[in-house]
């Protein structure tokens, strides 16, 4: 009697074992296969939101929403690329007639010109581009005329150059041609080693030759912040 229960139990006991064994097996099928359909999409979803979070810091950081204050202001600079012809009126705001249009600050800032300081915001960004393209080509400076441009041969198939369609003439026409922005010698050294040091992630290539439409506004904005007396740091910090 007690082998019969001695068995008994001893197969009670091998039968748990299996269940447990089977069980267990089970379990890391089930871990596996809720790992791939639940935990990859839960830990690609949690991917996506840190990347977003991320690209929105670097985002506000860069653009922040309440918008980044030059300082120096407009000015007549409108005005002077409008008589000079880098920038004709007409196609200027046919591009923006297909967008959302001028507003009548913008408007003013290019045909009356305005004391108020550049504010860069979201909104007024993409105009803000255009602008200064415009004022970074024509302004007369050693930086395109005897520096990495020079150097690169002919700057006339550049996007920076040849693709500004913007004005009266030829965009070639009006490159180094305007006496938009003074700067004593002092300051164009400046505002050229500062261009030399930061380089766009578009082109990979410094300022100093700005080969697209962003290096040839930034050096504007440098230019332009030299000649009012900033310093080297505040330069670095309104490029950025």
């Amino acid at each position: 009697m007690k082998i019969k229960i001695l068995k008994r139990t001893i197969e009670f006991k091998l039968l748990t074992v299996f269940f447990i064994f089977i069980s267990f097996n089970l379990l890391i099928l089930d871990v596996a296969i809720l790992k791939e359909s639940g935990l990859d999409k839960l830990s690609a979803f949690l991917t996506e939101k840190r990347q977003t979070f991320e690209r929105e810091q670097i985002f506000e950081e860069i653009n922040p929403s309440k918008g980044y204050e030059l300082p120096v202001s407009y000015s007549d600079l409108g005005p002077k690329m409008l008589s000079l012809g880098v920038i004709d009126l007409e196609k200027f705001k046919s591009v923006y007639d297909q967008r959302q249009g001028f507003t009548d600050r913008e408007l003013k800032i290019l045909t009356s010109g305005s004391t108020e300081k550049i504010k860069i915001t979201r909104e007024n960004s993409n105009f803000l581009l255009n602008f200064f393209w415009a004022l970074g080509l024509a302004n007369n400076t050693r930086i395109l005329t005897d520096g990495q441009m020079k150097q690169y041969g002919d700057p006339s198939n550049l996007a920076s150059t040849g693709g500004w369609t913007l004005s009266k003439e030829n965009s070639m026409n009006y490159y180094s041609k305007g006496e938009l922005i003074k700067l004593s010698s002092a300051q164009e050294d400046l505002a050229e080693k500062v261009a030399s040091g930061i380089f766009r992630p578009c082109c990979n290539n410094s300022t100093a030759f700005p080969d697209c439409n962003h290096g040839m506004a930034l050096l504007a904005i440098l230019e332009l912040l030299a000649a009012n007396g900033a310093s080297e740091g505040e330069m670095y910090e309104a490029a950025k």
